[in-house]
């Protein structure tokens, strides 16, 4: 498996509003880590079984980390830097990670060495049609007034295969490689 990390701290990258809900009032943050039975709600986490189980280990009572945004997507748009997988399809997925302590939160070396732990692990891993990315982006934790600036982790990751079985295949296995690498780089 392929896997790396980055930051994305500039004006113009993605951030987050924690807890957020979109402009519809549709979807919105569900707090998985103090109330699992919310799980029902992410449409994504019915649709995906393997999504089901990674929300379900990430927000668990002993993880340091909970999740607050996440979905899933087949797709046949293979970049240049993606033929290397050999497939005509991927299936991929994002899940924002944020820390559950609210020091870590704010701490962006303690998101630099975790990424950077978590990587080199999966960097381990057998080598399969996937890949993996970890992008440390800004947060701002809206819970309080002022709202306090920190930062997450935008978890991606694809799987690749000659059709969308394949690559759904692949990725579900990267999800459970995933799921065992958090477990082990959070002791």
């Amino acid at each position: 498996m392929q896997a790396d990390f980055a930051v994305e701290l500039g004006p113009d990258d993605e951030t987050l509003d924690f807890p957020w809900v979109d402009e519809t009032g549709r979807l919105q943050y569900y707090d998985l880590k103090r109330g699992p039975d919310l799980l029902g709600e992410v449409e994504e986490a019915q649709r995906e079984p393997a999504l089901r189980e990674f929300l379900t280990a990430i927000n668990s009572a002993p993880s340091i980390l909970e999740t607050a945004k996440c979905d899933v997507w087949p797709s046949t748009e293979i970049n240049p830097e993606e033929e290397i997988f050999g497939g005509t399809h991927k299936f991929g997925s994002y899940v924002d990670l944020l820390f559950t302590s609210a020091q870590s939160r704010q701490d962006f070396s303690r998101h630099e060495d975790f990424a950077r732990r978590l990587t080199g692990l999966l960097g381990k891993a057998p080598e399969i049609p996937a890949a993996a990315e970890f992008l440390i982006r800004r947060c701002y934790y809206c819970q309080s007034a002022p709202a306090l600036s920190g930062f997450y982790i935008t978890f991606y990751l694809f799987g690749y295969g000659n059709d969308e079985a394949e690559a759904h295949q692949q990725w579900v296995i990267g999800m459970k490689l995933v799921e065992n690498a958090i477990r082990q780089t959070a002791k």
